[in-house]
């Protein structure tokens, strides 16, 4: 047996998966460790994938070669575009998905992955490897240890974790699985900086007790968009299923959600039992995230608010476990159930698992490279819900970024980040790293300064020669991918140079698309010649065109942007020592030790006068 690795990732979640398949589809020998073999891919939250900007990451790991967004394609049950109503920018795809298909799926895709070895165990401790100093060994439960020259800690919410409900709780992790409870200890005892995060889960109750003729139903879209840019939806949709289901049974790949509300009376048996729930009686200790709030905490935050929407969304085709999204709690079982019994459609409702909040230990990201290696233990990474965000799309792509550089950093390449003009993914590490975060961070598209670049359709065109030059999109994907973007600059051309009479005057069609109130099929009847085009492709070619302007002064910002993120900051430079520099902006650089100028205008706490002041002290040296 040989228990030496390149790499070794700790937890199969989805930061896990992402970062074993990218690092053994570079080439490096790895090995991912879990708990529970049965626990792969699995999703203790909400059975979906995407949503507002998470949409925007999924494509984005897809363009890099990530696997989630072909997963999702595959095992998707309803596919919905958000934010329609609104600009190009925040639309957004999202999938509810069967969460066992999905688990599965993800689990055989680490099975089938050469170089890549998917292990049960416990991992209890990580230590310098005493033979070989510039290795890490970690040891199992059990006794058994392991080398690695670089090791991904993707542990998710299981250390230290635990579990409340009411005024009940216990050692556990995510639906029921074990916490672990000694690789924080191990974690201490590297100086590895530790903080106490909290989330939590809605009720799951049987369909069959649901009354849905008091719901509102909430179907998917006719033309789904699906994740992956690399073939259509329908054809992975039959593939995941293995021909097993009749041709009917594909029209399940749409199967419905619901939306119910909370009313007055949910309002005021929440208030009534408020000092049950363990965040509010002081019981727990760790920081919840802001935007995705239990619904305890809605109803005292937003008092003024009549009723707050419910979303019930099935958990799979072969299940009749229903989840209740934006009604997670921490609040008594019996609560729990007076609380079902004041919302239209639940009145009745089985609770199968009841709600839960559960708190874990995760690192303080401010001790993280833009590589998502740690400052002061080479080859040593974090990713995922351990390095303080929230959400499997946040997970996933920190999970691919880390196993991309912890491949470099043993196949001796370049270090691969992404800016903040490039992805979302870009945004969400430079917020971790360079901002640091005191509550479980969400990708939202307001923190995104160059939003209508980083649309979620031009994901391919961002990031593909990315993952092209990595190695992790296949020359026939590339060549795919440059025959799209050939088809939107010469359907461009085409628009530019034919000329109609629209309301008495000579226009290119080029020049009426970028009125606000026309667009493709406005235009149909006027242009006989329009060739037959892919729906993405139309979509890139029409909001190129009328958002033109915008684009092109996105583009001059990022260029404004980047000559400061060019200028690089020494890592051993005294910031104690610049006494020009405010105090604070002072301490804030101190502690995040950024790499670049750009990314130190970034930090709170840093105005435009420290960095200029900086910009001038580097001049000076």
């Amino acid at each position: 047996m040989n228990n030496t690795y390149d790499i070794i990732i700790i937890g199969a979640g989805h930061a896990g998966i992402e970062a074993g398949l990218a690092a053994a589809r570079l080439g490096c020998r790895t090995a991912i460790f879990t708990q529970s073999l049965d626990a792969v891919g699995n999703m203790p939250c909400n059975p979906s994938i995407g949503g507002s900007s998470k949409g925007h990451i999924v494509r984005e790991i897809d363009a890099l070669g990530g696997e989630m967004g072909k997963v999702a394609d595959e095992t998707t049950i309803q596919f919905r575009m958000l934010n329609l109503g609104k600009g190009p920018a925040v639309h957004s795809p999202r999938a509810q998905v069967d969460r066992r298909a999905y688990a599965d799926t993800m689990k055989l895709r680490l099975e089938q992955q050469e170089n890549l070895h998917l292990i049960q165990g416990e991992v209890t401790s990580i230590t310098h490897c005493a033979l070989r100093i510039t290795h890490w060994q970690v040891t199992l439960l059990t006794g058994t240890t392991y080398t690695a020259q670089c090791v991904i800690l993707a542990t998710g919410t299981f250390l230290r974790a635990r579990v409340h409900i009411g005024q009940h709780n216990h050692q556990s992790g995510p639906d029921g699985l074990p916490a672990a409870m000694q690789l924080s200890d191990s974690l201490e005892q590297l100086n590895v900086p530790l903080q106490r995060f909290k989330t939590g889960t809605p009720p799951r109750v049987n369909r069959r007790s649901i009354d849905f003729t008091q719901t509102t139903e909430q179907p998917g879209d006719e033309n789904p968009t699906p994740f992956s840019f690399e073939e259509p939806i329908s054809t992975r949709n039959l593939a995941c299923r293995g021909g097993n289901l009749p041709p009917e049974a594909i029209k399940l790949s749409q199967t419905p959600c619901h939306l119910t509300f909370t009313t007055e009376q949910t309002k005021q048996v929440i208030l009534a039992n408020l000092h049950q729930s363990p965040m509010y009686s002081g019981i727990i200790d760790g920081i919840g995230a802001r935007y995705c709030p239990s619904i305890e905490d809605k109803i005292v935050r937003f008092a003024d608010k009549e009723r707050h929407n419910l979303f019930i969304e099935p958990c799979g085709l072969t299940t009749n476990e229903m989840y209740l999204q934006g009604l997670s709690s921490s609040l008594p079982k019996d609560v729990q159930h007076q609380i079902l019994q004041t919302i239209p459609g639940l009145e009745h409702a089985e609770v199968m698992r009841p709600a839960y909040a559960i708190e874990y230990d995760c690192v303080n990201p401010l001790a993280l490279r833009p590589t998502l290696e740690f400052r002061e233990h080479l080859g040593l990474f974090g990713a995922g819900q351990f390095n303080g965000s929230s959400g499997y799309e946040e997970a996933a792509a920190q999970g691919l970024m880390a196993g991309i550089n912890a491949a470099h950093k043993i196949l001796d390449r370049e270090e691969f980040t992404l800016g903040r003009h490039e992805a979302y993914i870009g945004i969400l590490i430079d917020d971790l790293v360079n901002k640091g975060t005191n509550e479980p961070y969400r990708m939202m598209t307001s923190r995104a300064e160059y939003r209508l670049l980083l649309r979620h359709d031009t994901a391919d065109r961002r990031l593909t020669p990315h993952g092209h030059k990595l190695g992790l999109i296949s020359n026939e994907r590339f060549a795919q991918y440059e025959a799209k973007q050939a088809q939107i600059e010469q359907e461009k051309q085409r628009l530019a140079s034919v000329r109609i009479i629209w309301q008495g005057k000579s226009a290119t069609l080029f020049e009426l698309l970028r009125r606000p109130e026309l667009d493709y099929a406005a235009l149909a009847n006027h242009d006989p010649e329009r060739p037959a085009l892919p729906a993405e492709v139309i979509t890139n070619v029409e909001t190129d065109i009328k958002y033109e302007g915008y684009l092109k002064r996105q583009q001059a910002q990022v260029q404004e942007m980047l000559r400061l993120e060019h200028v690089p900051l020494p890592s051993d430079l005294d910031y104690q020592a610049i006494t020009a520099l405010r105090i604070e902006a002072r301490q804030k650089l101190t502690a995040a030790r950024p790499e670049t100028l750009g990314a130190a205008a970034r930090i709170s706490g840093v105005n435009p006068a420290d960095v200029e002041i900086l910009l001038l002290y580097l001049k000076k040296k």
